[in-house]
């Protein structure tokens, strides 16, 4: 908080990474709306709905250099106190058009508060998987107790399986023994009985019983994605997903080790936060797929290092600096009940193995769904988020890394950034002669200059814009010339466009402005220093494990995790995210962590295979590289200040570079009015 004449305060709302500062006495649910914070209300802010409300959450904010605690919120106001009394309102929550700020705050918007759902776009890949269960059902008949035989149930029944199945030296949970008498004599002494690697009997049916089913989880840096299998045949039954509610705590992974270490009980937050989505996820599969969350016996977990730490009850803070040391990079097999997942309750659980420091089991899974160990053909993943990991090879040989990328490119640390829910922007086209935007909105069909758009978009609002939305404004932008090869908006354009407007010593882009009190959605130049920032980094990263490799091109490139699913590759190849390579060749993954995980969990030898291939591949810390800084440098341009794009340049015709005179400055290789990009290829040029 400034202590001034004009004091205000920081605050920051979670999910959606708004933040700015404001007056003291501001209202929270004002400053929303100044940022475009979803947060509903119907009663017009008079504290009769109910519907706005709002968490604080309490600590050290390292990141953004702030404490946030509900000291810093007004006292109730009487509006407020009448609608507790009337409706009574969870303990830790607040009226945000009843409260006003008075210092710092991280704000949490819980999901019943927010009029859009986010969208979290993790959806379960088409594949054919081999099926080889570590949990098979038998059924078998016991034989019944007598005076003559005084034997325990449990006796009698490994025996059964032994004589009729050839399973032996079996143990056996706990759970099922407390349970096992009234189920014997439920089923008549007809059972069915499953066991887990032919080792453990973790549960008992009366009479006959043919159906289990698993759950494959990638648990992500922002969202948390869960497919619910029938194990008999593979098939996913249900899907859902949702934000991660540690976002609350800090957007990317090391703001939430910051947070863990600044704030006493913070491990102990992240990880009930992370238990308990995966409790609800299991519930929604369940609830979809008509059965009993109990009625899981299996799961699967796929995870990126500190997710990985932090499910596990793991402090994750050895992470959080050099050598970036892993409690462990083995896979790990425990019973749910050791998490408090509300499985059934000997369900078993699976994690991958992790690589390295920063390359985790998320990765782990992206190999076994896309295979490069089996190809020919040199072959880049790159799964893009907060942290992008990315591996390099063929059947050969595997190399992998990862870069910190940051959250750019998920709308965070962007003006008017979003992540993906309705009314954001997520596609951008710009005139290249009138300079006039036309784009569309996740939850409408429409394009902004199409009739329907009006009826489509204008009731429910324009929010701001998602990650692919920002990838191609930026990328239209150059195409255009009001941005240059090194990313700054060109100020003479305001001469042709009033969409090019001054703000401060810098220029901006006017991509939307709806009605006069609505916050105008701009493109501003600290937006593309972020995402220069964040693709450098990835290119960078990316450039070592080619010169590790000994390679200057690659064959092959898969984009996995819901970002790489949803950006177009040509505006990403534009901006120079990754290296040039036919774009026939450049495809989305989709949730490849995601389908890695339910192949864990679908074939138990895959387990064997990917925990094998874990073990040869090589890792590079990017840390440690003493050209990643040039690589870096190089790669602020765009698409690249020196690499060549050839596959690139027959689909598009790019902006001449700059050429340097021999007094080192910059001079345009043709007059200012340089020659606009052209599109030859109609697709996805709409």
């Amino acid at each position: 908080m400034n202590d001034n004449l004009n004091p205000t305060a920081f605050v920051v709302f979670s999910p959606s990474g708004q933040r700015g500062s404001f007056p003291i006495g501001t209202p929270i649910l004002q400053a929303a709306r100044t940022l475009g914070v979803d947060i509903d209300s119907i009663c017009g802010g008079w504290g009769l709905c109910g519907r706005c409300q709002i968490e604080v959450q309490e600590g050290n904010f390292s990141k953004h250099q702030i404490i946030s605690s509900t000291e810093h919120l007004s006292p109730p106001a009487d509006t407020e106190l009448k609608y507790i009394a009337r409706k009574k309102l969870p303990s830790s929550r607040r009226l945000s058009c009843s409260t006003q700020i008075l210092g710092d705050l991280v704000i949490d918007v819980p999901r019943e508060s927010q009029t859009r759902d986010q969208v979290v776009r993790k959806r379960p890949e088409i594949r054919d998987i081999v099926l080889n269960q570590s949990i098979r059902l038998y059924y078998v008949e016991v034989e019944e107790p007598n005076l003559y035989r005084p034997s325990g149930d449990i006796f009698r029944l490994k025996e059964a399986l032994k004589s009729q199945w050839d399973l032996q030296g079996l143990a056996c949970d706990l759970k099922v023994l407390q349970k096992l008498q009234a189920t014997l004599r439920e089923g008549e002494w007809k059972v069915t009985v499953a066991i887990y690697e032919k080792q453990h009997i973790i549960s008992i049916w009366p009479g006959f019983h043919e159906k289990y089913y698993g759950l494959a989880v990638d648990v992500g840096t922002t969202t948390i994605a869960a497919h619910l299998c029938d194990m008999n045949d593979g098939q996913v039954l249900a899907s859902a997903g949702m934000m991660n509610p540690q976002i609350r705590y800090g957007e990317d992974l090391m703001s939430r080790v910051s947070y863990i270490m600044m704030n006493p009980d913070g491990e102990k937050a992240l990880v009930h936060a992370v238990r308990d989505a995966i409790n609800s996820l299991a519930g929604q599969t369940a609830d979809e797929a008509g059965i009993e969350v109990t009625d899981i016996l299996q799961a699967t977990f796929a995870a990126n290092t500190i997710m990985h730490h932090l499910l596990l009850g793991i402090n994750p803070v050895e992470l959080g600096w050099a050598p970036f040391s892993l409690a462990t990079h083995q896979p790990i097999k425990f019973c749910a009940s050791e998490l408090e997942l509300k499985l059934h309750p000997g369900a078993r659980c699976y994690t991958l193995p992790c690589i390295a420091g920063h390359v985790g089991a998320d990765t782990a899974g992206v190999i076994l769904s896309e295979s490069p160990h089996t190809s020919e053909k040199m072959t880049l993943l790159v799964d893009v988020g907060t942290n992008a990991e990315i591996v390099l090879g063929n059947k050969d040989r595997l190399i992998a890394a990862s870069s910190p990328t940051g959250p750019a490119f998920e709308g965070a640390q962007i003006s008017s950034g979003q992540r993906a829910a309705p009314g954001a922007i997520e596609r951008v086209r710009i005139d290249p002669k009138t300079l006039e935007p036309k784009f569309k909105v996740i939850g409408s069909d429409f394009w902004s200059d199409e009739d329907g758009f009006s009826n489509d978009i204008k009731n429910s609002g324009i929010t701001g814009i998602c990650g692919s939305g920002i990838i191609e404004v930026v990328a239209e932008l150059f195409l255009c010339g009001i941005v240059n090869e090194d990313g700054v908006i060109e100020g003479a354009f305001g001469k042709r466009t009033d969409r090019v407007i001054l703000e401060g010593r810098t220029y901006s882009y006017l991509l939307h402005q709806g009605d006069p009190d609505e916050k105008p959605i701009l493109i501003t130049q600290n937006d593309i220093r972020a995402i220069q920032l964040a693709k450098a980094a990835l290119y960078a990263g990316i450039r070592l494990l080619m010169d590790k490799m000994g390679v200057d091109s690659v064959e092959r490139i898969r984009l996995a995790g819901a970002f790489g699913s949803h950006i177009d590759v040509k505006y990403a190849m534009i901006l120079g995210l990754l290296p040039d390579c036919d774009l026939a060749q450049v495809e989305a993954a989709g949730n490849a962590a995601g389908t890695g995980a339910r192949i864990a969990l679908l074939d138990f030898k895959a387990c064997q295979e990917i925990e094998e291939i874990v073990n040869n591949v090589e890792k590079i810390e990017t840390a440690l590289e003493k050209d990643f800084q040039n690589y870096f440098v190089e790669a602020m341009a765009i698409p690249h200040k020196t690499a060549h794009y050839p596959h690139l340049s027959k689909v598009v015709t790019l902006p001449l570079p700059k050429k340097m005179t021999d007094s080192g400055h910059s001079v345009q290789g043709r007059p200012r009015t340089r020659r606009r990009a052209r599109i030859r290829s109609t697709e996805n040029n709409i």
